[in-house]
């Protein structure tokens, strides 16, 4: 197949404009019953982004990475378990029907602690970003005129 260059660059920006899957995924360990759930706005692409830093012994889950390494990645199985449902409603949030569904299937697999790889959530409050001091700041000028 031969496109002309203005047909690859309408394809390719067909492609960066659709919204991709979002949904929850999870990293079997099929030899000691562990498993690793994470969710993603772009599902595929993070099961993708999750398999090369494990084969490449960079994933920021080391106990996951260390169990890589020790059993051989033919001993893992990557699956995607749930999509979020796409809503015509103005309302609609897509990271925030993620984060319900992400809460709802690492609930479900218990998969913090011995039983899995993640570590056990914390509260919506202690998530939440440093308040910034927004109080005005004091600057020093120099008042003495240039010489």
């Amino acid at each position: 197949m031969n496109l002309s260059a203005e047909s690859r660059r309408a394809i390719s920006r067909q492609y960066k404009e659709s919204a991709r899957p979002a949904g929850v995924f999870v990293i079997r360990n099929r030899l000691t019953g562990r498993a690793y759930v994470a969710g993603s706005l772009d599902v595929e692409g993070a099961m993708n982004r999750a398999r090369f830093e494990l084969n490449m012994h960079s994933h920021r889950n080391k106990a996951l990475g260390q169990d890589w390494i020790a059993h051989g990645a033919d001993q893992f199985t990557f699956e995607v378990i749930d999509r979020v449902k796409e809503s015509e409603d103005p309302a609609f949030d897509r990271a925030v029907e993620l984060e319900k569904l992400l809460a709802l299937w690492r609930e479900e697999l218990q998969c913090d602690g011995d039983k899995g790889y993640n570590t056990p959530s914390a509260p919506a409050a202690e998530k939440s970003l440093p308040q910034i001091n927004t109080a005005p700041l004091a600057l020093c000028l120099d008042d003495t005129p240039n010489a």
